[in-house]
């Protein structure tokens, strides 16, 4: 504990970066706190090395307490913005887009089962297909096969 009071500027360094690593890698960026404390807690560090600020805790916490207010009102409106900002993109799996040739007619109101990598499938359409036709399956539920013809 006494390195870290005679290397107050190096101890704030490793604790901002640490916060910053939790804060990305664990947190998944998801509540900022830890990110202006953080990122606060670096400048100090800067701002201790370089001699602008007193070589204190009191006043290496103050401006570290300062600059969090000050970095959470200037980026809280703007990494708020960059959260919603999320593309609904639907997952395409491996089974979208399997062709097969089916061996029983399929309907809307006609669900035969097809085995696939060792499972069952039910195949849905919303057309009347024949047996013998070429489809492709265009979405995968559990246990279900959405298809078309291709």
């Amino acid at each position: 504990m006494d390195w870290a009071f005679n290397n107050l500027a190096e101890s704030l360094l490793i604790l901002g970066i640490l916060l910053l690593v939790i804060e990305v890698a664990v947190l998944g960026f998801s509540t900022f706190v830890l990110f202006f404390v953080g990122c606060a807690a670096v400048v100090t560090a800067g701002l201790l090395y370089i001699g602008i600020i007193p070589d204190t805790w009191l006043s290496a916490m103050f401006s570290t307490g300062i600059l969090t207010g000050i970095l959470a009102i200037l980026l809280w409106k703007s990494l708020k913005n960059m959260q919603t900002q999320v593309e609904t993109t639907k997952v395409k799996g491996d089974l979208v887009g399997h062709s097969f040739i089916l061996v029983e007619d399929v309907a809307p109101e006609l669900t035969p089962e097809y085995h696939y990598s060792g499972i069952n499938w039910k195949l849905k359409a919303n057309e009347h297909l024949v047996a013998g036709t070429q489809v492709e399956v265009t979405q995968a539920d559990v246990g279900v096969f959405h298809i078309k013809a291709s």
